[in-house]
């Protein structure tokens, strides 16, 4: 498929290392299937990348919780921004949640990736108050 085959509004994939490194210094979201990275980039086309580690299961499992993955961006694909790069973190969870609810929850994580924080979040690790020196 050329670059003229490809239809409009399509995903790239990434392939480089330093493309996922790029990406886990945006945004972040996520839930208890998966995790959710994105930062903007100069291509035109919005691209994707799945990761899974090895901790998270055997080959067998890996896979399928990618395949799972790439079928639920499929779902979502027009929901993704073009000029964004997305790394989707894969769970064990994914293994068991019903697809409808993995789609639904990869629809909710874009769009909350790209609102703007109000001043009252704060950009924090989330483990509790910070201390006063």
């Amino acid at each position: 498929m050329t670059a003229i085959d490809k239809p409009t509004g399509a995903l790239r994939r990434l392939t480089k290392r330093s493309q996922f490194q790029r990406a886990a210094r945006g945004n972040r979201a996520g839930r208890s299937a998966f995790g959710l990275q994105t930062i903007g980039t100069d291509d035109a086309e919005a691209g994707i990348g799945f990761t899974v580690t090895k901790k998270t299961g055997n080959s067998p499992q890996r896979n399928r919780i990618k395949r799972r993955l790439r079928a639920a961006v499929t779902a979502c694909a027009r929901d993704f921004m073009p000029g964004h790069d997305y790394v989707l973190v894969g769970r064990r969870e994914a293994l068991s949640e019903p697809f409808t609810k993995l789609v639904a929850d990869l629809g909710a994580l874009i769009v909350r990736v790209h609102t703007p924080k109000t001043d009252n979040e704060r950009n924090s690790s989330g483990r509790g108050p910070r201390k006063s020196r």
